[in-house]
């Protein structure tokens, strides 16, 4: 029996240490993360359905909700966010060897709230590094700078879903995919779509339709070429015929050891831009993502109503029938406060249209409190638009007459596809009754006359001086180049010739960088290259308006010009275009045309005594003398004898000297010849001019 009992106790020894060694590797696997949501399993793979419980390293604006989801960005405007694979993959077969094949799917989804607006998009990239600190956000993605985009430093690769048209990196529209190495500049982009596999037909496809879509994006090692395919995430097959296919050697591009990731950027629109699922292969197709535990997108507008409210709902509504007599009397005065004047032909131009209920309260009833400024054309509000607490300038237009107005609204429906850093973007309009209401992005450093000329409307040079003293040269000269630029944009570099008839300091928008925007289309006309203007109402404002202007009606980019060398003038010299004249030595005081003022003071050799005495002296003369005299030739009364816009940036670069007459010379003495003369403004070209600056002595004439 001893021996019995020995040998069971043995027995229960060992079957106490075998279930003690169970536990320990049963406690081991619970340490591990579940694979349903998350795995990686090996440097040549790995697969994330959803984002619950991952390792992801995420920095900005970006976080991973408590569903899962990876949200880039979280609405707030002009930020950026980033998130990466925690390790390095290595996709090279040796040290500096050859780029391996890899394939890489992910499914995004881009929530704005506005269905027809959105701020930039996202991109998926691969980086030697996952510091992207010195990014800037907007049309940059988050990505690159201003000194280093399209640097071969950069050793990046990205796909961009873009939903901005940025016409400094040749976007081809507001709606597409790119394939970008080191820079925002694609090597090749398409719009948004896939080709349908039966018709072989191109769908398009809405980046920001609020709907979920799948990326494919494929590296053949051997064959260096890259594919990148889209789809709608209901889709069952991925598409045959990719949507971009480009051939590039990845190997003098990526670094040994790289970071994979995504990233995205903000501008001044409410949007969220979100990641679902994304997994990765090398030398092997990127591993299936479980579509069935994908987080959902989150809602565009408010959530849904509760159970509760539902149920309680009929109730209240029932007890509320007693009411309706009163209640319709209310709706019908609401209804004459929001009137609208809508047409059938107005239809076509919906994406650019503001309901006036939305202005008026935007406005907050177009208080005075929220006025920004009042004109000949109409007064300018403040106003913050709904849900995406969007900053606009509201400018009520009044209009009497039907007549033009369809051509009108088309034409402000197609200034409203214009895009470029120095002009306002015009969003859309309204018409109620007898106004007509355009809505601008609003600038919140206001218009540039408040910096030049004293609220108290005193014209003495003292008082102008100590509010023109607030800009320094440098700022005034980068506001000119960037006007400059604009109106070089506007003339040439569009799809339409954009005539904007009304160049001066207080349409002339600033920044909160303080960077010169050119605003207030309202007068604008365009027409296609190669043709000429059709208008002939004279419009724009006194002492802008051109010779031939006044003279035919006809306006043309020529008479933009001269508009912008009296800008020029008037912004060096911080003078109105027509400048008083005090009274000195009993004598009587008077009004000269700034330009003639500049002008004798040239032929005078004191030109820089014209200089904006708020400056007190800190200014480049170089610069200075070259705008002066740029804004007397820009001025000339003759059409043809002024240079066009590109001409203008080629000599404010510095890349073209500008022809310099000396004091004496008699070339400019036109300018008084045509005070009150009817010349032939066609009879001289700029070529010309410039080479007779010195010589025209016979056209002189007494002052």
């Amino acid at each position: 029996m001893s021996r019995i009992g020995q040998v069971f106790s043995e027995f229960s020894r060992g079957k106490m240490l075998f279930v003690r060694l169970l536990l320990i590797v049963f406690l081991a696997l619970g340490l591990h993360p579940r694979a349903s949501d998350t795995t990686a399993d090996h440097d040549d793979q790995f697969v994330y359905s959803g984002f619950r419980g991952s390792a992801l390293t995420v920095d900005g604006t970006a976080a991973v909700t408590s569903d899962g989801l990876l949200q880039l960005t979280n609405g707030t405007a002009y930020l950026k966010g980033h998130a990466f694979h925690p390790t390095p993959l290595r996709l090279r077969d040796s040290p500096n060897g050859s780029v391996q094949s890899f394939s890489v799917a992910f499914v995004f989804g881009i929530v704005s709230v506005y269905p027809d607006f959105s701020a930039h998009g996202l991109a998926f990239l691969i980086a030697p590094s996952k510091d992207f600190s010195s990014a800037l956000p907007a049309k940059y993605l988050g990505l690159t700078n201003v000194q280093n985009d399209g640097n071969a430093s950069n050793h990046l690769l990205a796909v961009e879903l873009d939903t901005i048209q940025s016409v400094e990196f040749k976007d081809i529209n507001a709606n597409h995919v790119g394939l970008d190495v080191n820079g925002l500049q694609s090597l090749r982009s398409y719009n948004a779509g896939y080709y349908d596999d039966k018709s072989g037909e191109f769908q398009n496809l809405k980046l920001i339709s609020r709907q979920a879509m799948k990326v494919w994006v494929d590296y053949s090692g051997e064959k260096k070429q890259i594919n990148v395919t889209l789809a709608p995430l209901r889709m069952a097959t991925r598409p045959v015929r990719p949507l971009l296919s480009v051939s590039y050697d990845l190997s003098t591009v990526l670094t040994d050891l790289v970071y994979l990731g995504f990233s995205s950027a903000t501008g001044r629109v409410n949007s969220r831009h979100c990641v679902l699922g994304w997994s990765f292969g090398k030398n092997r197709p990127a591993p299936a993502i479980d579509v069935s535990k994908l987080p959902d997108l989150p809602r565009a507008g408010p959530k849904p109503r509760s159970m509760v409210l539902e149920i309680v709902l009929p109730i209240v509504t029932a007890t509320l029938v007693l009411g309706f007599g009163s209640a319709a009397v209310l709706v019908v005065r609401r209804r004459f406060r929001y009137a609208e004047l809508r047409e059938d032909w107005e239809v076509e131009f919906g994406p650019h249209r503001f309901s006036y209920k939305d202005l008026y309260h935007a406005t907050d009833g177009f208080k005075d409190k929220h006025l920004l400024g009042e004109g000949g054309f109409g007064r300018v509000y403040k106003g913050v638009l709904g849900p995406s607490v969007l900053e606009v300038a509201v400018k009520r237009v009044s209009h009497e007459s039907r007549q033009g107005m369809k051509e009108f609204v088309a034409e402000i429906a197609s200034i409203g596809r214009i895009r470029h850093r120095n002009l306002v973007q015009l969003l859309g309009y309204c018409r109620r009754k007898r106004e007509l209401l355009l809505v601008y992005e609003y600038m919140p450093n206001g218009s540039l006359d408040k910096y030049l000329y004293s609220s108290s409307s005193s014209s003495s040079s003292s008082s102008q001086g100590e509010i023109s003293s607030k800009l320094s040269w440098a700022q005034r000269f980068h506001i000119i180049k960037g006007v400059a630029a604009g109106l070089l944009y506007l003339h040439e570099r569009w799809e339409k010739v954009v005539v904007h008839r009304d160049i001066k300091a207080s349409n002339v928008l600033l920044d909160r960088d303080m960077n010169g925007q050119l605003g207030d289309f309202g007068l604008a006309r365009l027409y296609d290259h190669g043709t000429d203007s059709q208008t002939t109402h004279v419009v724009g404002t006194v002492g802008y308006l051109s010779p031939e202007l006044l003279r035919t009606g006809r306006a043309s980019p020529l008479t933009d010009v001269f508009a912008f060398g009296i800008f020029l003038m008037e912004l060096t010299c911080g003078q109105k275009p027509t400048k008083e004249i005090n009274a000195q030595g009993g004598g009587g005081g008077g009004h000269v045309a700034l330009v003639d003022w500049v002008l004798q003071h040239w032929r005078n050799g004191s030109l820089m005594a014209t200089v904006d005495a708020g400056l007190h002296g800190e200014y480049d003369v170089d610069e200075a003398g070259l705008v002066l005299k740029l804004g007397i030739l820009c001025s000339h009364p003759f059409a043809n004898a002024r240079p066009g816009m590109a001409q203008v940036m080629r000599y404010l670069d510095g890349v073209t000297p500008l022809p310099e007459p000396t004091p004496t010379d008699s070339s400019f003495d036109v300018l008084a010849m045509m005070q009150g003369k009817d010349f032939d403004m066609s009879s001289i070209s700029h070529p010309d001019l410039v080479a007779s600056f010195g010589t025209i002595s016979d056209l002189s004439g007494g002052r």
